[in-house]
């Protein structure tokens, strides 16, 4: 199965040469780059978040092999869905998903179905796959789409990507895909934010989890981050570095509801 581009000309440019010249924009040229097992970067649109994005992706080897886990936000599909075969069919190009990781992925949990229902009509995977193009333009693709889960849950998928990781023996980067508080002031979503990032920064799946359900902030990617620390740690992760935080005030001048945007590196 081929997935069209759901988003293009929504969320980025649809024109290969105007979408290539938008990433030219929004990646530093020269930054040191580091060694990651996994990300964070936020998925609105690339005038928005889009140089959080870039700033973020610049800072790492980027590897051949990428697991992406974002939100699901339209409801469809499993609670956790991987698409296992076939293509993403983007602006720059074909991106095949890799079926080995995939299904190496799926034989270590029930928890983890083949769906591609749920990939569909999310944006937030697919909004950062031009920028992974950029850097690995013969880059597979491992999606994955995540509905909420308890921290259990959220514990079994973590120990079963990385064992998947592990087994699959090759460099694999793990891309959480997530923007931060929404639609709540400036100052509101700096001071839920700052909590929620001190969690991030101590390596604190748990702490970040709880964190998040007790502020009652609205961080959609929380599951995808919990999980994706859960990995890196057992893949041997002991920093995360804060490339910048920024919200979408920043684009919009509307300081009184913003969305809040994270990039950070796990290494």
């Amino acid at each position: 199965m081929k997935r069209e581009a759901a988003v293009a000309n929504q969320f980025y440019p649809g024109n290969p040469a105007t979408l290539r010249q938008a990433l030219d924009g929004l990646i530093p040229a020269t930054t040191a780059k580091q060694k990651a097992l996994a990300v964070v970067s936020p998925h609105a649109g690339y005038v928005y978040s889009g140089a959080v994005a870039g700033e973020t992706f610049a800072a790492v080897e980027i590897p051949q092999n990428i697991v992406v886990l974002g939100p699901n936000h339209h409801g469809y599909g499993a609670p956790v869905a991987v698409m296992e075969k076939g293509a993403w069919k983007m602006p720059l190009g074909e991106v095949p998903i890799n079926t080995v990781l995939a299904h190496s992925i799926l034989a270590q949990t029930e928890l983890v179905e083949a769906d591609t229902l749920a990939h569909r009509f999310e944006h937030s995977l697919e909004v950062q796959v031009p920028f992974l193009q950029y850097f690995r333009p013969d880059m597979t693709l491992t999606p994955i789409v995540i509905s909420h889960l308890s921290f259990k849950s959220c514990q079994i998928v973590g120990e079963a990507l990385a064992a998947a990781i592990t087994q699959y023996g090759k460099p694999v980067l793990i891309v959480a895909s997530s923007d931060m508080t929404h639609y709540e002031s400036r100052d509101s979503a700096t001071a839920k934010d700052s909590l929620a990032m001190q969690q991030i920064k101590t390596l604190d799946p748990e702490g970040l989890y709880n964190t998040v359900l007790v502020n009652k902030i609205t961080m959609c990617g929380i599951m995808p981050t919990t999980i994706a620390l859960i990995a890196a740690l057992r893949l041997g992760a002991t920093q995360a570095r804060l490339i910048r935080y920024t919200d979408s005030g920043e684009a919009s001048g509307d300081t009184n509801q913003v969305v809040g945007y994270a990039g950070f590196v796990i290494s």
